[in-house]
């Protein structure tokens, strides 16, 4: 079954203990909806630097990388329905990009 990255844009750090908890707690219930489908349930990300033949720009480019995860699906179509039950998205906070892994 073919894999597909989550790139998650945007999003907030919680501005306490308790609102972190219950953040948690919906990404925990999002991964358990998927189930096996997640491969790597992933991370948040730091700042990003953005390397180019020009150099190095340290902003994280126009919308940055907030984390990432990823999942297996039956196709692009699947992958991105299940990407319609992210946190992020459901509250407004952000985005997520999916794209397939190709094999070499």
């Amino acid at each position: 079954m073919p894999e597909f990255v989550f790139a998650y844009h945007g999003g907030k750090a919680p501005e306490s203990p308790e609102e972190g908890e219950k953040v948690m707690a919906q990404w925990q219930a999002w991964f358990a909806d998927m189930g096996e489908a997640v491969v790597i349930p992933g991370a948040p990300v730091g700042m990003s630097k953005t390397v180019s033949a020009d150099g190095v720009a340290d902003d994280g480019g126009a919308n940055p990388i907030s984390g990432y995860s990823v999942v297996k699906a039956a196709d692009i179509g699947a992958a991105t329905e299940m990407a319609k039950g992210c946190p992020m998205v459901v509250t407004g906070n952000g985005s997520v990009e999916v794209a397939e892994v190709m094999e070499m």
